[in-house]
């Protein structure tokens, strides 16, 4: 062959790979509101930065006449580029051929993504959009999944790990994204479960759809496996930029600065008045993390799930920080098993990831109750606690009013080693609310009373005056100031840039074991 010819070779090849499963699955793809594996990574990363590997791999099976039916790439494109200019890794799953189904060859292509990214310490993004293992292969596919598996946990808190799902997500597809750090799914088009609405209704006679067994609200709301719901694909690929500007590439760095008009002196009128006087009325807390942040941007994670308390990443004088904070608008603000799980496993994240942890507590204390005690919040309360005492990041606390008994403790206080703690003038810091104190405290003198309504308003007052207030603990250093509401974006501000040099280790281990 002359040069050329050698050159017409590689044309005609590259154009192969290019068109995937062909025009007409294409077609269907998009009829379906879908973007293709490749249209996905032009949306998802910077302009003509994709560079993708592998894009002539085929799969080796030569049963059920799979060996005359080979496509190059086998279902999935692989490769490298930028989002904002910084290095990710990505592979995305073509469900135009073989339904994006999971061969050994498949497995080895995202493997090796994996294993570059790990070695070049840059975040790896899934585009899953998949039919599963490919059952004609047998247990070579299934050993290709758990060859992935085994580099997500290897992976975990070395870079960070995210997953998107923009189709069918089944059986041992499932586990992947499951122990990667976020999962996005599109409404009422991706769907994940481990066993399908047709088994299910084999073995169990349980009838329901795909969308109520493993949809994105269901996925959302109420079993917490994902952490982001959006409406379209071109929605998800966005968020998963805006995510990625929060997170550093590595565990060895720290996450990107990014420059604001926003002056940090700013002072925080609205939050002047934003708690009510009245302890028992709800208020937003949303409010109050969005008056502090950087251009009153907060990227919220997992905001369908356990609404009583507030996870996501906001930036501070243009630093990345991760923001846990109990929301008095949703149960009392009180912690439960579900949102003790999800605060603890962010900040794990934040921890892994060198983010600090901004605390923002209004905790009456843990929900009560036969439901709460059967589903083990003992241990899940614990998971929190542990997750809080284990982090080494700088970590900020500010107390805006209740913080009553062990969820006190728990919400980062200064004994499991948060580093500066601040307190507004509303905080109530107490073994517990001045109603229920009084009623223990007081028994005997309110039976006693001639007019116990009046005794009772009495002592409560004069409970609240002596204990319900910041200023025992302020008295005893376990808060570090009692600060004004309007000086607080200043306060935390500076806060952290005191600890930006911060140094600590916890005691050498392999591992601690945290209460699963």
């Amino acid at each position: 062959m002359d040069r050329q010819q050698l050159l017409d070779r590689l044309a005609a090849l590259e154009a192969e790979a290019l068109a995937g499963g062909g025009e007409k699955r294409i077609a269907q793809q998009h009829a379906r509101g879908k973007l293709t594996a490749r249209e996905r990574m032009e949306e998802l990363l910077d302009p003509g930065t994709f560079e993708e590997l592998d894009r002539f791999v085929t799969h080796d099976c030569a049963d059920f006449g799979m060996q005359e039916q080979k496509v190059l790439g086998d279902g999935v494109v692989t490769g490298y580029g930028r989002i904002d200019g910084r290095l990710v890794y990505v592979f995305g799953q073509d469900f135009t051929v073989f339904g994006g189904s999971l061969s050994a060859a498949h497995a080895r292509k995202i493997c090796k993504v994996m294993d570059l990214a790990m070695q070049n310490g840059a975040p790896v993004i899934g585009l899953n959009d998949s039919g599963g293992a490919r059952i004609q292969e047998g247990v070579a596919s299934l050993g290709g999944y758990a060859d992935i598996f085994l580099r997500n946990t290897l992976a975990s808190g070395v870079v960070p790990q995210i997953s998107a799902i923009l189709g069918p997500c089944a059986g041992g597809a499932v586990y992947s994204p499951a122990i990667t750090d976020f999962i996005a799914m599109v409404d009422e088009t991706s769907y994940m479960f481990v066993t399908g609405p047709d088994v299910l209704k084999t073995v169990t006679h349980e009838e329901v759809t795909k969308e109520e067994l493993g949809g994105a609200d269901t996925h959302n709301r109420k079993s917490g496996v994902a952490h982001f719901k959006v409406p379209d694909e071109r929605a998800m690929l966005a968020l998963i930029r805006a995510l990625v500007s929060y997170l550093p590439q590595n565990n060895m760095e720290d996450a990107p600065f990014k420059p604001t008009d926003d002056p940090s002196d700013r002072v925080c009128e609205k939050l002047v008045d934003l708690v009510p006087t009245n302890p028992n009325k709800p208020y937003d807390m949303h409010e109050v993390i969005r008056e502090l942040a950087d251009d009153h941007t907060f990227l919220e994670v997992h905001a369908d799930y356990a609404q009583n308390i507030l996870i996501g990443f906001c930036r501070l004088g243009g630093h990345s920080v991760g923001v846990v904070a109990n929301q008095p608008a949703v149960l009392a603000g009180c912690l439960d098993v579900d949102s003790s799980v999800k605060a603890a496993r962010f900040v794990r994240f934040c921890d892994a990831f060198n983010i600090p942890i901004l605390t923002l507590v209004d905790v009456p204390g843990f929900l009560p109750g036969t439901a709460q005690e059967y589903g083990g919040i003992i241990k899940h309360g614990a998971k929190l606690l542990f997750a809080f005492a284990e982090a080494t990041v700088p970590k900020v606390t500010l107390i805006t009013r209740k913080a009553y008994g062990g969820a006190y403790d728990v919400m980062s206080s200064k004994h499991i080693r948060a580093d500066l703690n601040f307190a507004w003038p509303t905080a109530e810091i107490a073994v517990m609310g001045p109603d229920g104190a009084v009623n223990i405290i007081h028994r005997r003198a309110l039976a006693d009373a001639e007019d116990p309504v009046a005794k009772k308003a009495e002592l409560v007052a004069e409970y609240r005056e002596h204990f319900a207030n910041p200023y025992q603990a302020a008295a005893k250093g376990y808060i570090d100031d009692v600060i004004r509401p309007e000086t607080t974006r200043r306060r935390v501000i500076e806060a952290f840039r005191s600890l930006e040099n911060k140094r600590q280790e916890n005691p050498p281990k392999k591992h601690g074991c945290i209460p699963l």
